[in-house]
């Protein structure tokens, strides 16, 4: 019952910066848990972090210090800034969201939005 749709992706350069958005919609009640995603192809999908309704953060370690995520609760979007990329993190980034008390990004997460792509170039 929550829709996603992710935007911001694109071309970047090592060492530079890009902000994903994901907008958010279709459920009105509490404890929604929303994350990022990645997927590389050929790779795993691993969690990068996720955000509780309360904006506590959860960040993978590969990324703490350089990804921030935050949310505007009015408009019900979630966003990714993330900083001094690295080529290795090129990945079709997803926006995912649960519903619970926890939320942390090694947990379920029943809705998913299309992805967006990002390319770090070297």
């Amino acid at each position: 019952q929550v829709q996603l749709v992710e935007s911001g992706g694109g071309s970047v350069q090592a060492g530079g910066s890009l902000r994903l958005s994901c907008a958010a919609s279709g459920y009105t009640g509490s404890n929604l848990c929303m994350g990022w995603f990645r997927q590389a192809p050929g790779k795993e999908r691993e969690g990068v972090g996720a955000i509780d309704s309360n904006g506590v953060p959860s960040y993978a370690e590969s990324v703490q210090g350089r990804f921030t995520m935050s949310k505007d609760n009015a408009k019900n979007t979630l966003y990714l800034q993330m900083n001094s990329v690295k080529p290795e993190e090129t990945a079709m980034y997803f926006c995912a969201a649960r519903i619970g008390l926890y939320c942390y990004p090694e947990l379920d997460f029943p809705y998913w939005g299309q992805g967006t792509q990002v390319t770090v170039s070297s």
